[in-house]
């Protein structure tokens, strides 16, 4: 959430070969699950407008976050490929919580949202917390982890969301190739949810939250061999 997979869908959608669906919500709808796995002609009614021969995509963010979605994803089709955008997990939180606030799911100010996380959890618990998770969303090595437990690495895509707007050629290059689409023509700009702030983020949280997510950060470069010094030194 908050990673840019709006915008990267919105460029999908140029591609002749492409037909997505954005936030389809099918995998983390527990509801639909209760009672085991629904009938997929539900899934395949978001995608009825298709034209022939497209390939189909289900742009849902939180499908790489929730836990119960990986399983019932590769149950579905384990030949599935996977493409996931990170944005920096620092500015990403602050981006969740300025989001929630605007649409009114979210009354605690930042500093209190943050620390109130834990307890929202704990409450939540056995299920997994759904809103105002705002630092567990920027957790991205151990959902990688949990993504590759039921793909393989060769069927996920791993890209930077800075990418997006510092490297757009060759990154749809890379999603083309990924996809074994033909390459993108020129593309028309895109700019999605860019939800302006009440007031910028304050030096100190930043701060704060580079403090929690260094680890996080540091252990992600290895993972993806990824230079990400300037997600610590944003401000």
């Amino acid at each position: 959430m908050r990673g840019g997979t709006t915008t990267l869908s919105r460029y999908l959608a140029q591609h002749p070969r492409v037909f997505k669906r954005k936030d389809v919500h099918f995998f983390d709808n527990e509801p639909l699950w209760q009672a085991g796995t629904p009938d997929y002609a539900v899934y395949h009614a978001a995608f009825a407008r298709a034209p022939a021969g497209r390939l189909l995509g289900d742009a849902t963010p939180i499908y790489m976050y929730w836990e119960r979605a990986l399983p019932r994803i590769q149950a579905y089709n384990p030949q599935m490929k996977l493409i996931m955008l990170l944005r920096n997990p620092i500015t990403r939180a602050y981006s969740h919580w300025n989001f929630a606030r605007a649409e009114g799911r979210e009354e605690l100010p930042f500093r209190e949202a943050l620390a109130a996380e834990p307890e929202r959890a704990r409450r939540a618990a056995p299920a997994q917390l759904r809103r105002g998770d705002f630092v567990s969303r920027g957790l991205y090595t151990q959902q990688l982890a949990r993504v590759w437990r039921f793909f393989p690495r060769v069927q996920t895509l791993v890209l930077r969301t800075d990418d997006l707007s510092r490297a757009l050629a060759p990154l749809l290059a890379h999603v083309a190739s990924f996809l074994s689409i033909a390459p993108f023509t020129p593309v028309q700009p895109v700019v999605a949810h860019a939800c302006p702030y009440e007031l910028p983020m304050r030096e100190e949280d930043r701060r704060h939250l580079a403090r929690i997510f260094e680890p996080e950060i540091r252990a992600l470069e290895r993972l993806l061999g990824w230079d990400c010094s300037d997600w610590l030194a944003e401000g």
